[in-house]
C-alpha cells in the first residue's frame, strides 16, 4: 500500500481525478449521480474483484432485508440472461444506485474511460463524441485500470460473488 491506501483506494483516487478534470472542462457532463442510462443497459453484470465485492457487500448489509432479498433474486435471474440488463442495484423509481458510495469501479469509471480507443459510455456521450463536442477530452485508460485492479485478484461476475461459499451474500 502506497501512502497507507489500498490498491482499490488508489485506483478510486485516479478515477476521481479523471472525472474531476473532465467535469471541470464540461460542467454539463451527463454522467453523474442520478443519471441511470448505463444502469438500464448493462451488457452483462459487472466483473469485480474481491476488494470491490467486500466493499459492495458492506453497502448491501446497510439495506433492508426486503431490498437485499429482491437484489439477490434479481442477480440470480440476471445471471442467466444476456444484455441489455437493468442493474439489480438500481432503484428504478428514483433512478439512483442503492449502494452508490459502495459501487464497483466499473460503475465509477463508465462514461469517462476508453478501452483500446473505444469509448465506454452511453448514447448521450456517444452523440457528443460524434459531433466533435468532446474532441479535447482526456479520457481515462480502461486497460490500465483493469491491469491495476488485477493486483487485487481476478475479477468475477457479480452473480458469482453473491453465491461464493466463503464471501457470498446469503
Amino acid at each position: 500500500m502506497a501512502n497507507g491506501m489500498s490498491t482499490l483506494e488508489q485506483i478510486e483516487t485516479q478515477i476521481e481525478r479523471i472525472i474531476e478534470n473532465i467535469r471541470t472542462q464540461h460542467p454539463d457532463w451527463s454522467c453523474q449521480r442520478g443519471c441511470d442510462e448505463c444502469c438500464r443497459r448493462l451488457a452483462e453484470l459487472p466483473l469485480i474483484t474481491r476488494a470491490e465485492w467486500l466493499r459492495l457487500k458492506e453497502g448491501l448489509m446497510r439495506l433492508s432485508d426486503l431490498e437485499t432479498r429482491q437484489i439477490r433474486m434479481e442477480v440470480k435471474d440476471l445471471a442467466r440472461e444476456s444484455g441489455p440488463l437493468i442493474c439489480p442495484l438500481l432503484d428504478q423509481t428514483e433512478g439512483t444506485c442503492k449502494v452508490y458510495p459502495y459501487r464497483p469501479l466499473a460503475c465509477r469509471s463508465y462514461g469517462y474511460f476508453v478501452q483500446k480507443g473505444v469509448g465506454l459510455h452511453c448514447k448521450k456521450i456517444e452523440a457528443q463524441v460524434a459531433t466533435g463536442d468532446l474532441n479535447h477530452v482526456v479520457w481515462g485508460n480502461q486497460d490500465a485500470l483493469e491491469r491495476d485492479m488485477r493486483q487485487e485478484g481476478q475479477p468475477r461476475s457479480l452473480s458469482d460473488w453473491f453465491i461464493d461459499p466463503v464471501h457470498g451474500f446469503n
